[in-house]
């Protein structure tokens, strides 16, 4: 189906009154194609094609959490999943430096911290694509990541954080993330977070999708501004702080595999960053030996 017949079809459903003008493109989608409705009332509605597995699992987040002023509102969803629409969030995409922690407290307390347990009995991780724990999730992911990192780390490194999979305790309560919630994913007005777009859901624990933000630039990923953050958060559980910050390790981890392949020139700054992790995992370690 093509972008004409869609807005031929939204006319149809009452989602758009006419077809004033052409949709236009829009940049940003690895492998969805996404097109921009200007609509007479000065409110513009994006269309997003992709498989339909995918479609309905980004619906399913929207749906979900359809009140927060961070993410887009779904307006109308194709009933055979093959695209949606939903409303358009004007700003832009280029990470303003220097602004982590104030950005990162604006998502914790106008998204994260709206979470809602779910029902894990279809699986963990991608929503879509689930495993049977989210051990099992954290596992296929490390294990894709390695291959990316390989020699970028030392073996002992790569060993480590196999290790802190496999020992790590499974999760017992079930959240609708975003999954790929990181700067890369934000849109920002005068240096503040003012959206949330493209969600690849994932069933699991809410401390992901803030790790994941934390580390998907590679400023400020002191402990320090961690716990600025952590201190927001209202999932923390009943883990110890050593089991959260081997979570980091493992966040930064499947980072620096993501940056070798989309970001290579942060590199650098992340296996600096991961050495200064290592050590505070490693101390926490020795201490409890």
């Amino acid at each position: 189906m093509n972008i004409e017949q869609i807005m031929q079809e939204l006319v149809d459903h009452k989602v758009l009154n006419s077809i004033a003008i052409p949709a236009k493109p829009l940049s940003g989608g690895t492998v969805s194609k996404l097109y921009l409705i200007e609509r007479t009332d000065g409110n513009p509605y994006v269309v997003k094609i992709n498989e339909p597995q995918v479609v309905k699992s980004e619906s399913i987040y929207l749906k979900h959490y359809q009140t927060s002023n961070l993410l887009p509102k779904l307006i109308f969803l194709e009933p055979s999943n093959t695209y949606l629409v939903y409303s358009f969030i004007t700003g832009s995409t280029d990470y303003p430096d220097g602004n982590k922690r104030e950005i990162l407290h604006m998502l914790i307390h106008g998204l994260i911290n709206n979470y809602k347990q779910v029902s894990a009995q279809q699986g963990w991780g991608w929503v879509d694509q689930p495993s049977k724990s989210w051990r099992d999730f954290l596992e296929d992911e490390r294990s894709a990541k390695s291959i990316m990192i390989g020699v970028h780390l030392a073996d002992e490194d790569h060993e480590l954080v196999c290790n802190l999979v496999q020992n790590m305790e499974e999760e017992q309560e079930a959240f609708l993330l975003h999954g790929d919630c990181g700067v890369h994913n934000f849109i920002f007005e005068d240096g503040q977070l003012k959206g949330v777009i493209d969600p690849t859901p994932v069933i699991g624990d809410p401390l992901y999708d803030v790790i994941y933000a934390f580390c998907s630039s590679p400023d400020d990923l002191t402990i320090e501004t961690f716990h600025l953050i952590l201190d927001q958060v209202g999932f923390k559980g009943e883990a110890s702080v050593s089991t959260i910050y081997e979570k980091v390790l493992i966040g930064l981890y499947l980072r620096i595999g993501t940056a070798i392949k989309h970001h290579p020139s942060d590199l650098d700054s992340y296996l600096l960053s991961w050495q200064y992790w290592r050590a505070i995992v490693i101390q926490c370690k020795n201490k409890g030996a």
